[in-house]
């Protein structure tokens, strides 16, 4: 091989710096959640001290995450790592408060159990409010790998800068979209396929809202393609499966899309 290539990578090796590994990111997240739901692991605490010590730990280990790129925070890495765990009780509220729109939603869910262990809606959500914590501190692409690493598990694409609200519920979820500057109310459903998506992928519009926004009370059915940032779903609507929509909607509204089906009785 041409010696330039070898000098290309060890350039790039030598540029990469010492950002910590998708693995270390991803880990450190997933404990944290286990910590907050133990349906998925078998790790039981003596007393509520122990607990507290366990989430000291993974303080400190998001600390030693968050220093080796220091010169990339707003603020001490310690006062970040600080301030995220102090904000776990208020995502945990948020998760439950989840979990019972699943329940309410889903008539094949049947405890919280079940929708921890085995929905891939919850871990979605659940990834997504805890790298919220990080995105609204200006913490730089944890929160985009964190959020990747729940895509390749769950087939659904959240950005950690949408804005979600409580009773948050999505039903199946493979292959949903929910883009950056999305902004979903509360007491939302969202099926599989959904995008909520941006009518122009410009780098000019990088810094302008560019999804759409789904108020309180909508149910959006599978296969539904919502664009645009000045796209508004008024509250109480829904928005049937496979609808093309670019353009704002009142309250109340449903949203449906025609579809033809011809049956042949001929035989081939």
């Amino acid at each position: 091989m041409d010696k330039h290539f070898f000098e290309s990578l060890l350039q790039k090796h030598q540029q990469a710096g010492t950002f910590p590994s998708t693995s270390e990111i991803c880990r450190l997240v997933t404990r944290i959640l286990l910590i907050l739901f133990p349906e998925q692991t078998q790790a039981k605490y003596k007393d509520a001290d122990a607990v507290k010590s366990q989430m000291h730990l993974y303080q400190k280990e998001l600390t030693r995450l968050l220093l080796s790129i220091q010169k990339d925070l707003p603020t001490p890495a310690e006062q970040l790592a600080e301030a995220f765990m102090n904000e776990l009780p208020v995502v945990y509220d948020k998760l439950l408060l989840d979990i019972q729109a699943t329940l309410n939603g889903d008539p094949a869910a049947r405890s919280e159990f079940e929708v921890v262990r085995a929905y891939p809606g919850f871990y979605a959500i659940a990834f997504y409010r805890l790298a919220n914590v990080l995105y609204l501190q200006d913490i730089p692409l944890i929160p985009r790998i964190i959020m990747e690493y729940a895509h390749s598990k769950t087939g659904i694409d959240i950005h950690p800068g949408a804005s979600i609200g409580k009773n948050f519920h999505i039903d199946h979820g493979t292959g949903i979209v929910i883009g950056e500057t999305a902004n979903i109310g509360d007491n939302v459903k969202i099926y599989q396929g959904v995008t909520l998506g941006a009518l122009s992928v410009s780098k000019s519009k990088a810094n302008t809202k560019r999804h759409p926004t789904i108020e309180d009370n909508v149910v959006i059915y599978s296969g539904a393609t919502i664009l645009g940032g000045e796209t508004v779903v008024g509250h109480s609507s829904i928005i049937g499966g496979n609808v093309w929509l670019t353009e704002s909607v009142p309250p109340f509204t449903r949203v449906y899309h025609k579809a033809q089906i011809e049956v042949s009785t001929k035989k081939i």
